[in-house]
């Protein structure tokens, strides 16, 4: 208890809807943390897998994708995951209708990094295309004005594209569930490796508590949510948290855990991401 008592650990995660939920909890301090002291660190997702790369932050959210070239630094918490589901999930969309997403192989498409596990996901579901990398909240409005062709949508704009006049070509989400039959694994919480064992068990604790405290006071992180969500109307935040922060969130479980590692793997196979071993995940 000692060693707790004692750290400060840097904690990074987005500056979202969904994390703010998620992070609710310890940020408002409504969590006991065994004096353990947490700086927020709010970066976009493609900063915080690079800062991965180089080890910058104690604990991180990162995309199960970037996991690839950080198990070496890093463990997953078991709290935190965010999955995409049989129904939902990272989204192609595009100006026009599309009936063959196969067509696709060698098209020019927005993409919001190249670590993010919707980029592996569709490099998984249709082969090659040309990436252009763009900032997750310009590429909606730049396909709908025509600056490309095509662009995978991650956060509120899977729920609000049609009111651009957009067409989805391709639900992630829907397309590895008929692929596996286990959801489709997008972000994790990590944290150093190098950390005191206590230490890892208490921080995992804390993010499950958190993450427990915003889903049984849903109003309450609901509205320290909406600081983050771009403008968008109560409703629809109310619904893109539901997606995301949700019982898989508090506990991966082993269904969980196997799409962590399939994914993975498979990224592998396609010769995409480097071979991982399996996955190690702190409780």
């Amino acid at each position: 208890m000692d060693a707790i008592q004692t750290r400060r650990l840097t904690l990074g995660h987005s500056p979202d809807s969904d994390d703010a939920f998620m992070f609710y909890g310890l940020a408002s301090g409504k969590i006991d943390t065994d004096g353990l002291t947490y700086e927020h660190v709010l970066k976009d997702i493609q900063t915080l897998n690079e800062w991965a790369k180089e080890g910058r932050l104690d604990t991180t959210a990162i995309s199960v994708h970037a996991y690839a070239y950080v198990a070496d630094r890093y463990s997953i918490l078991n709290h935190g995951a965010s999955m995409g589901e049989r129904d939902y999930g990272p989204l192609l969309v595009s100006r026009f209708e599309v009936t063959n997403p196969q067509r696709l192989r060698g098209a020019r498409i927005a993409i919001p990094g190249l670590m993010t596990s919707a980029y592996l996901a569709l490099r998984l579901a249709i082969g090659d295309f040309v990436a252009e990398v763009m900032p997750f909240d310009a590429i909606m409005e730049a396909v709908a004005e025509g600056k490309i062709d095509y662009g995978l949508l991650i956060h509120e704009g899977q729920l609000t594209y049609a009111a651009l006049g957009l067409h989805s070509v391709l639900n992630l989400g829907a397309w590895w569930h008929a692929e596996t039959g286990l959801p489709l694994p997008l972000g994790v919480n990590a944290i150093r490796r190098s950390l005191p064992d206590d230490v890892k068990r208490a921080a995992s604790r804390h993010l499950r508590q958190s993450i427990e405290y915003g889903l049984a006071h849903r109003d309450e992180a609901l509205a320290w949510a909406l600081r983050y969500a771009r403008g968008m109307e109560r409703a629809t935040a109310d619904t893109f948290v539901g997606m995301y922060v949700n019982r898989r969130t508090a506990d991966l479980g082993p269904e969980g855990r196997r799409a962590v590692a399939q994914f993975l793997q498979r990224g592998a196979a396609a010769g995409i991401v480097p071979e991982v071993s399996t996955p190690d995940f702190v409780e």
